[in-house]
């Protein structure tokens, strides 16, 4: 009978393995947080996709062990990759499922374990880059206006943070974990002309926060009536607790019916909106990665390139010149 476990005291169902494999899993899935500093969501992630590596191979050749990991065959990775196609699991999530099934082959290899060659031999899904969808500039705005939000029968300082929160995500492009992961002491108000947050990867930088924002930031904290302890946290739920990113995501999505926006209307559209309306006012792109927090800059250019290819077409059917032979000599 196959022993089965969590993989790291997580939630996720237990996944087959005998008790070697199950410890090892374990390890690992502690060292992707402490070491390798990933979030928690991404840790559960590749934890799942673990385990539904292992169900796979229980129910081909039964109990999965560590001798039959290394021993694996590309055939074996690719029926995996094939059965999950075949679920309608899309490219970007065979992708992630492959890149876990690395790290935890990596793993048992510093172990002393063995090479997985099987995993080096199979190449990663092709996928096409899906391209973020910015709001028009108009639509942005009103996201973050309290006044969209005036006949709703709810507390208004509740309208003034659920504001404050997406001033901050479209005027300073912070992702929505980074806002509300702010301290109370950290708090952007008048006077204060940036904020440092922690952003992926437990890395740290500086943004400058616009006068507008700072003032819906005080406006909120005027108006908050539950006390804000300097060591905690900026935003808080009706009750006085941590607020949940699912109540601003409620928030937009019932915003986005009102404004008859598509559905793509996401809190992180608003992430993207900073980044592509700033290019469109002559932004620079290096500028913008590291307002963004962004590790490479492939990863700013997909941000802006509907924008950019906006822009470019704007030039090609506005200036004098454009699309028009240079005379020689000018």
């Amino acid at each position: 009978m196959p022993t089965s476990a969590p993989a790291s005291g997580s939630v996720l169902p237990a996944m087959p393995g005998d008790a070697a494999l199950l410890a090892a899993a374990r390890a690992w899935g502690l060292s992707l947080a402490a070491e390798r500093r990933m979030s928690a969501n991404t840790v559960e992630a590749y934890e799942r996709d673990l385990r539904q590596f292992l169900a796979h191979l229980d129910a081909r050749t039964g109990t999965p062990t560590i001798p039959a990991i290394v021993a694996l065959k590309p055939r074996d990775v690719r029926a995996f990759m094939a059965a999950r196609r075949a679920n309608e699991v899309g490219g970007r999530s065979l992708m992630r499922a492959l890149a876990g099934l690395r790290s935890f082959a990596k793993h048992l290899e510093r172990e002393g374990h063995g090479t997985v060659a099987a995993l080096g031999a199979v190449r990663s899904p092709k996928m096409e880059r899906r391209l973020p969808r910015p709001l028009p500039v108009a639509a942005a705005r009103a996201l973050t206006d309290v006044s969209l939000r005036a006949d709703e029968d709810r507390d208004p300082w509740i309208l003034l943070r659920d504001a404050a929160v997406l001033a901050l995500l479209y005027g300073a492009g912070l992702r929505i974990s980074e806002a509300l992961g702010l301290a109370r002491r950290d708090a952007p108000v008048p006077g204060i002309d940036a904020v440092t947050v922690l952003g992926k990867g437990a890395k740290q930088r500086m943004v400058p926060v616009l006068p507008v924002v700072a003032e819906a930031v005080a406006a909120y904290l005027a108006a908050c009536p539950h006390p804000l302890p300097p060591e905690g946290p900026l935003f808080v739920g009706a009750r006085g607790g941590p607020l949940s990113p699912r109540i601003i995501q409620y928030v937009v999505a019932r915003a986005r019916g009102a404004l008859g926006l598509p559905d793509s209307a996401t809190p992180h559209a608003l992430r993207h909106s900073f980044a592509t309306h700033l290019l469109a006012r002559q932004g620079e792109l290096r500028a913008i990665q590291e307002l963004l927090g962004h590790a490479s800059l492939s990863t700013t250019q997909l941000y802006t390139k509907v924008d950019a290819a906006r822009l470019m077409s704007a030039f090609d059917a506005t200036h004098p010149r454009a699309g028009r032979a240079v005379p020689t000599g000018a």
